[in-house]
């Protein structure tokens, strides 16, 4: 699957990418020659059917180049393995690390892709006796394993659950120690960490109040940026996407939501620059 073809009723996200990196970011490329700004993030961050996503509308406010990181289904594991990535985010004024998830993370029970993290690879022996009989072939992407896992028992699930969330906050840890300058961390979620449903796959996926207030402590500042009722029920407006996109479409924060994370960001960022 691509992220960068322009079909009928498509966007030109302008593919480009930095030095040697071999992830493929939203552009025009930014002149990385003067003082900037870098956002890190999944498929939010790029703006899937967004025209001006959340970055974009950061460096209007700020009148100051900012760098769009934001690549699809990517996340720290896919970042600290890419060293073109890494200098980018070294060499930057402040970074906004968009909050990942906890399951697209290699672990000690199973493998993700080193560039699409959301891709199940393999599990390893410990997963393999946790859940005898599970057929691990059966699943590609990470989601849906651990969807799958989690309705096999909630008992089971704790100790998958527990090894990612060890995962993400050592990942986490390697990633913010690799980052210089001023670090934002961007909660970007449909509920603040502390107030989350019982549903553990919600995205971030895993990642509790607790794991953010410890991150925290490395040295990064938060942003929580919550869509109003109002945001949410613009829906898809705004948006541009192929017709039989409509459905993905809809799974994705829309045009309104990603206006108020850039105003959630802006004065924050103004303030730490």
């Amino acid at each position: 699957m691509t992220y960068d073809f322009a079909g009928e009723g498509s966007l030109d996200y302008f593919p480009c990418r930095y030095g040697r990196s071999r992830l493929m970011f939203r552009g025009p490329r930014r002149d990385l020659s003067g003082r900037y700004v870098a956002v890190l993030g999944g498929i939010e961050a790029y703006g899937r059917y967004i025209p001006r996503p959340y970055p974009a509308l950061l460096e209007e406010g700020l009148g100051m180049t900012v760098v769009n990181l934001g690549c699809p289904h990517a996340g720290p594991d896919a970042w600290l393995a890419d060293p073109a990535v890494m200098e980018v985010v070294a060499r930057a004024a402040l970074v906004v690390v968009q909050v990942p998830g906890a399951a697209n993370l290699s672990n000690r029970l199973y493998t993700v892709h080193p560039r699409r993290n959301d891709r199940f690879l393999r599990a390893s022996p410990v997963l393999q006796a946790i859940y005898r009989g599970v057929d691990f072939t059966d699943f590609s992407f990470t989601h849906h394993l651990l969807q799958s896992l989690f309705e096999a028992g909630p008992e089971r699930f704790a100790l998958v659950a527990q090894e990612l969330r060890a995962a993400w906050e050592a990942r986490m840890a390697l990633l913010l120690a690799g980052i210089p300058g001023r670090r934002l961390l961007l909660w970007m979620a449909d509920a603040a960490p502390g107030q989350r449903r019982e549903a553990p796959l919600g995205e971030p996926v895993l990642v509790d109040a607790g794991m953010m207030e410890r991150v925290a402590r490395l040295g990064a500042g938060v942003v929580t940026a919550v869509p109003s009722a109002a945001a949410r029920d613009r829906g898809t407006e705004g948006m541009v996407f192929p017709l039989l996109a409509e459905l993905a479409a809809r799974g994705l924060p829309g045009v309104a939501v990603h206006e108020e994370v850039a105003a959630a960001l802006l004065p924050v960022v103004r303030e730490m620059m």
